[in-house]
């Protein structure tokens, strides 16, 4: 997957050192950036060293284009655009969701700036694909999967045969040539998609994992009968599905599909494989005062580290290390009443993409999107 997008190369995600964090969640401790410095003229707190800019405002025309910025930015990728790229960010929104784009040239000038989906469902989050796609997913409880093309030349496609379901974020395995995809409901699933030919997301086995109530261990998968999920949703189909109390973000490199539940303040790590899971990051497991609550969108960096941005907590967005640290690594500030979305790096790792959903007017109108620039670890 990161040949295509984040990053531009394999994850070297430290098999040796996630294995030791594995056996423990995620503890508060020291950031390897150092302390939040005080907010700077964007209301960003960053790390010493790192700099922030806002590249785009819901309702707006982003600069030097002609295309307004959609409301409520919610999941994005980047994807390698010659020597520059692009960052696609989906749109919460009923009935007229769907996904924007903004191009970048290698100097991080924005060069345009365009629609590549319209007129679909509360299109939350997502996930890139190795053949240079963008698959945008409806948070509706009959949502689909759209495949749509970042450079918008190609009509997006939609894909039914993923499922059915009240869709949040997906991850594409190209190692075992799985998408992994979750479902953002207090009972929901875990699933994965494998297409019958790679590369071709319109026909495959929708299968959902099975399990115990255990947080670690190993766990199986079942075809799901019906993936249209009518008139028996998706997750209530396969007796022994392992539920998740509401799925959220999804990252898969080096062998592990990463993913968030916001309703318990977990980070699950699912082993692909020997088909197991366990806890990467439980709030409720820290000692002392948890640095990362209201767990959401997750993306990582070369070097191992996962960021996790909040819905709602503090308005930060967290890193957690290969040894087991977490700790802030950035905080919006005078933004409460919104949320944390699609953090994405660029290829070369220098550059942090993400939205504050609702800015500081707390409406999906409000919506800011920012760049952060800075010597991120490699």
């Amino acid at each position: 997957m990161r040949v295509a997008v984040v990053g531009g190369a394999a994850a070297a995600f430290g098999g040796a050192s996630w294995s030791q964090a594995f056996a423990a969640t995620a503890q508060p401790g020291p950031s390897p950036y150092g302390p939040l410095q005080a907010a700077d003229a964007n209301g960003i707190r960053l790390p010493a060293g790192f700099t922030s800019r806002v590249v785009a405002r819901s309702g707006q025309r982003v600069a030097g284009t002609s295309y307004t910025w959609h409301p409520a930015p919610d999941g994005g990728a980047v994807f390698a655009d010659g020597s520059g790229w692009i960052y696609v960010s989906n749109s919460e929104v009923s009935s007229t969701g769907g996904v924007g784009a903004i191009k970048f040239n290698s100097s991080g000038q924005i060069t345009g700036a365009y629609r590549t989906l319209s007129n679909t469902n509360v299109n939350c989050a997502g996930g890139a694909t190795p053949w240079n796609t963008w698959l945008s997913c409806e948070e509706v409880s009959t949502g689909r999967v759209y495949e749509t093309d970042p450079w918008g030349v190609n009509a997006a496609v939609v894909r039914p045969a993923m499922g059915r379901f009240k869709h949040e974020a997906c991850a594409v395995d190209a190692d075992h040539r799985y998408v992994y995809m979750t479902e953002d409901v207090s009972d929901g699933c875990f699933y994965r998609f494998r297409p019958n030919t790679w590369g071709d997301l319109s026909s495959g086995t929708l299968q959902v994992m099975k399990g115990s109530t255990a947080t670690s261990g190993s766990v199986t998968w079942a075809n799901v009968p019906d993936p249209d999920g009518s008139p028996t949703a998706t997750r209530y189909q396969v007796s022994g599905a392992k539920k998740f109390n509401g799925g959220e973000g999804c990252y898969y490199a080096d062998g592990t599909c990463w993913f968030t539940t916001k309703g318990d303040g977990r980070v699950w790590a699912y082993n692909a494989t020997n088909s197991t899971i366990s806890l990467t990051y439980d709030d409720s497991l820290v000692s002392g005062t948890a640095p990362l609550t209201g767990v959401d969108n997750v993306t990582g960096a070369s070097n191992g580290d996962l960021f996790v941005a909040e819905d709602g907590g503090n308005m930060e967005i967290c890193i957690i290390t290969p040894d087991g640290i977490v700790a802030p690594f950035l905080q919006v500030t005078g933004q409460s009443s919104s949320e944390i979305t699609g953090p994405a790096f660029t290829p070369a790792g220098n550059r942090l993409y993400f939205s504050s959903q609702r800015g500081t007017t707390g409406s999906s109108s409000g919506g800011i999107t920012y760049e952060v620039t800075g010597p991120f670890r490699s």
